[in-house]
């Protein structure tokens, strides 16, 4: 759009791997700091599994990164002490599984380079009551405890960090009251009366007149669609690069994910802000129907589904935490177009999914989450028929992708 630079993939319209020394226009997909320093030979070829400090084999995914038992314990201890390390060779000492013991102030440096986060380090108090609560395991009902107030007892350590961690990450990249989106348009009129015997969709007219055609706000509802999917598009890119298990792939399977994964996780963002009673998503001061989507060019075969898919989703009443497992979830899928490291991705899916298994047994009570788990896989199936249909429609609603060229490289 005339007036408003919007950024791609790679900062620069293409979907080419960053150089080196490119930096962060916008959103890229470089790798964080400090994961490729270690000299050949320092680490274990073992995909996933290899602390990103040291190089020792890793054994989870610790304060946001994957590490070793060792290095766990030293950020831990470190931090918890806020103990000041110095280092006599100006912090440029190796930082390997043979040598990581030799400079605590590098070890240390080389945490924090590859994103290992203070803030998700648990209190001793924390820490104490969290092994009360395993300890409670083995009593009767100390499990369960009582109808709906179940704990994460239920949860493995591995699992509470990957919900913490996932949470964190859609927690700093979603704004649900959309304050950050901040281009001014003309007010959204949420309802358009309809012509006589106008079709209806689930209570929502979608026919237009000649007259609403050529309304001022209506012509100004494409332009909003536009700038708001590339707002949200930006977001899950975002979302993506917090993760570590997404940063250590390869550029070219991030970018396969990200295009095979951004409009469902877009659809499963706007859920949260979706009122069942109104229809309405509220996207902080202004408010969507699929009226409106009719207005901006979206035909019924599409929009009448995507109300459907919303109210049944809202109906189920999911967590924060589930929302966030459902974007990692739909993110790492290996069966997305020319996916590269197929078997780690599948991997880290079925991690994710197990997460989720695991947290709805544990945090609903049995009449409410009994087929939840179920529900929420045919509820994904459907989104990807509306993914498609989605994408179809984009390309065929004249000037849209060439308003949002990110929008128009996610559907390439």
């Amino acid at each position: 759009m005339e007036g408003h630079d919007v950024p791609s993939l790679r900062g620069d319209n293409s979907l080419s791997p960053t150089a080196p020394g490119d930096t962060d226009a916008g959103v890229s997909l470089q790798s964080p700091p400090g994961t490729a320093r270690d000299p050949p030979g320092d680490t274990e070829p073992d995909g996933d599994k290899v602390c990103a400090v040291c190089g020792d084999r890793a054994n989870g995914y610790h304060f946001h990164v994957m590490s070793c038992e060792g290095c766990k314990g030293f950020f831990r201890r470190s931090i918890l002490k806020g103990v000041r390390f110095s280092c006599p060779l100006a912090r440029r000492c190796p930082v390997t599984k043979a040598k990581r013991r030799q400079c605590q102030a590098c070890r240390l440096q080389k945490c924090l380079d590859v994103g290992m986060r203070r803030d998700m380090i648990m209190s001793e108090e924390a820490l104490r009551r969290r092994r009360e609560l395993r300890g409670q395991r083995g009593q009767p009902g100390g499990q369960r405890g009582h109808e709906g107030q179940r704990g994460h007892e239920g949860l493995t350590a591995e699992q509470q960090e990957l919900i913490a961690l996932l949470i964190g990450a859609h927690q700093r990249t979603f704004d649900s009251s959309f304050s950050q989106f901040t281009h001014s348009w003309p007010a959204v009129r949420l309802l358009v009366p309809s012509p006589p015997g106008g079709a209806v969709a689930a209570g929502v007219s979608l026919s237009l007149s000649p007259r609403e055609e050529a309304l001022p706000d209506v012509l100004s509802l494409l332009p909003q669609f536009a700038d708001l999917s590339t707002f949200m598009i930006q977001q899950v890119i975002k979302f993506a690069k917090e993760i570590p298990a997404f940063r250590s792939l390869p550029l070219e399977a991030q970018i396969s994910l990200l295009k095979g994964a951004t409009l469902g996780i877009c659809q499963i963002r706007f859920n949260t802000v979706f009122n069942s009673r109104t229809k309405a998503w509220e996207c902080g001061q202004r408010c969507y129907t699929i009226r409106d989507g009719a207005l901006a060019g979206f035909q019924q075969v599409y929009l009448e589904p995507l109300l459907k898919f919303h109210e049944s989703l809202r109906r189920l009443r999911l967590h924060q935490a589930e929302y966030a497992l459902l974007q990692a979830m739909l993110l790492f899928s290996p069966d997305h177009a020319g996916i590269a490291q197929r078997e780690a991705i599948d991997q880290f899916q079925e991690k994710v999914a197990l997460t989720l298994k695991s947290y709805i047994d544990h945090q609903h009570p049995p009449e409410e989450g009994r087929f939840l788990y179920a529900k929420l896989l045919l509820l994904l199936t459907e989104l990807q028929t509306l993914k498609v249909e989605n994408t179809r429609q984009i390309l065929h609603i004249q000037d849209l992708s060439a308003m949002t060229p990110l929008l128009s490289e996610i559907i390439s």
